[in-house]
C-alpha cells in the first residue's frame, strides 16, 4: 500500500468470531498494526504498549486493531491475559497481509511487523515498518495521528 490508497477490503474474524469488514472501519481514524505471533516477546511488548498508551488513541477518536495468522481463540487468550483493550483479527490464511503489502522479514521466515494509520475515510496517511523497534509503532502511529488532527 502507498500512501493516499484507500484500505483494501476485507471480511475476517476477531479474537470473539465476529466479522470484521472494511465498512466497519470506515468514518474514524484507524490504526491497523501487524505482527508475527501472539505470546511471543517482540509482540507482547508491542501490544502492551499499544495498551498503556490507548487512551492517547482514544483521544484520537481512532480505532485500534492488531493483526496476526493466529486464531481467535489464540487471540483471545492473548487479549484476556494482558488485558488488550482493542481487537486483535485472525489472518489465518495470510490473505489480509498480503492485500496490505506487508512482507516476510529476516530472509522471508518470519511475518512482518507493520503499522498503517488511516483517516476516517479509509486513506492511508502513515506508513511504519520496523521488525526490531516494536515500541517505535506506538509513537510513529500517534505522531501521525496528531498530524492529521491538525490538518
Amino acid at each position: 500500500m502507498n500512501i493516499g490508497e484507500l484500505i483494501p477490503e476485507f471480511h475476517v474474524p476477531d479474537q470473539d468470531c465476529n466479522y470484521w469488514s472494511t465498512s466497519d472501519l470506515i468514518g474514524e481514524p484507524l490504526v491497523i498494526y501487524f505482527y508475527p505471533k501472539d505470546d511471543t516477546p517482540g509482540c507482547t511488548k508491542q501490544a502492551c504498549s499499544f495498551r498503556d498508551r490507548y487512551s492517547e488513541f482514544e483521544d484520537a477518536g481512532a480505532k485500534v486493531i492488531g493483526v496476526s495468522s493466529d486464531s481467535p481463540e489464540d487471540h483471545r487468550e492473548f487479549q484476556k491475559k494482558y488485558r488488550l483493550p482493542f481487537t486483535l483479527i485472525s489472518d489465518k490464511n495470510g490473505a489480509l497481509r498480503k492485500s496490505f503489502g506487508v512482507e516476510n522479514n529476516l530472509l522471508g521466515l518470519k511475518p512482518g511487523r507493520e503499522t498503517f494509520v488511516f483517516d476516517k475515510k479509509g486513506k492511508l496517511v502513515h506508513r511504519f515498518n520496523s521488525q526490531i523497534k516494536t515500541t517505535k509503532h506506538i509513537s510513529e502511529a500517534i505522531n501521525a495521528l496528531n498530524r492529521l488532527a491538525e490538518s
